[in-house]
């Protein structure tokens, strides 16, 4: 694999930093990204290939389920690096069709840390499932998968505003918080209201 990875680096360097060689160089020296993209581990959502960004133009927070832990020093520190230093005026949850992090919510799993890491995204069933009877056919559950992954990403946005920085720097109008979601099937990124 790590052979793939280094030819792989080759084609990148012919491909795209030759070609944009400057771009890089000033990579090199500083990035000013704009947004603070906060998503899911899931190797199937690339922040940079779904938008089309290019390197430098998102800040990226990415772990299972798109979580916002409210008490997490290393989501935090990105948190505060983002918001105090690299000035972004965006930040944005991600969350994504067929999400294992999601999925394993309606789970017991012998585990040492997922359930726990999850306990972040819990609220987001229960939210669902007291609005949605239980489903009895596969087009329900599904639908129900996607209002737990849509849920998740309004509940890890109420996590977020808890921050002091981000309450500060949302009223001052300096951030703007948005809620995004991926569609595995079709590639549609859809903004969540």
């Amino acid at each position: 694999m790590i052979d793939q990875f280094l030819e792989g680096n080759k084609i990148f360097i012919e491909k795209d930093y030759k070609e944009n060689r400057e771009h890089y160089l000033s990579l090199s020296r500083s990035q000013s990204p704009k947004t603070l993209w906060i998503g899911c581990a899931d190797s199937r959502v690339a922040p940079e290939r779904i938008t089309n960004a290019n390197a430098g133009e998102i800040f990226i927070h990415r772990n299972i389920a798109n979580v916002v832990p409210v008490h997490d020093w290393n989501f935090a520190s990105v948190l505060e690096y983002a918001v105090a230093h690299l000035k972004v005026h965006n930040i944005v949850i991600c969350g994504h069709s067929e999400c294992g992090g999601i999925k394993a919510l309606d789970k017991d799993m012998p585990d040492s840390y997922i359930p726990l890491w999850l306990n972040n995204a819990i609220e987001a069933k229960t939210r669902v499932d007291a609005r949605l009877p239980p489903p009895k056919t596969t087009e329900e559950a599904k639908q129900r998968l996607t209002e737990m992954e849509k849920e998740n990403v309004h509940l890890q946005i109420e996590h977020l505003r808890t921050y002091p920085l981000v309450k500060k720097a949302e009223s001052e109008g300096k951030v703007k918080i948005y809620g995004l979601y991926y569609i595995l099937e079709t590639g549609i990124l859809e903004e969540i209201k």
